[in-house]
């Protein structure tokens, strides 16, 4: 083999399968799609999960639980609102969540606004603690 043979016959880019252009081309009469049977009529496809008439994958394993629609609305349940101080206020409001930063609680009550502290999620250890304090 020499240099100039190397790449001799490779394309960058693949040539299109033209079909249905005579039977020359080796892709005429039947274009590809062989004899008879579903696969040569047109309008044809199946479903991604089919498999050859076999019980799909899908129907085989068994259910497991539910799904609940509404979640995506209600949230998670331990999810914690910080309100962070970030722009200004020129009404005053009353701010309810479970957190805030030193920031957004100062410019609330200059603005004349209320910040009101919601009871938030309670750790193990902290009811551990908890317990113990009011055993003694």
């Amino acid at each position: 083999m020499k240099l100039h043979e190397v790449h001799q016959g490779v394309r960058k880019n693949k040539k299109r399968k033209r079909i249905g252009r005579g039977t020359g081309s080796g892709h005429g009469k039947t274009a590809g799609r062989g004899h008879k049977g579903q696969g040569s009529r047109a309008g044809w496809g199946h479903k991604p999960t089919f498999q050859g008439g076999a019980m799909p994958l899908v129907r085989r394993v068994p259910k497991r639980g539910f799904t609940n629609k509404w979640a995506p609305l209600l949230g998670h349940r331990f999810d914690e609102i910080k309100i962070l101080g970030d722009g200004e206020l020129t009404k005053k409001f009353t701010v309810s969540a479970h957190r805030f930063s030193k920031s957004a609680a100062e410019k609330i009550e200059k603005a004349g606004g209320q910040v009101v502290h919601l009871p938030g999620r309670v750790s193990v250890e902290e009811k551990k603690k908890l317990a113990k304090q009011g055993a003694k």
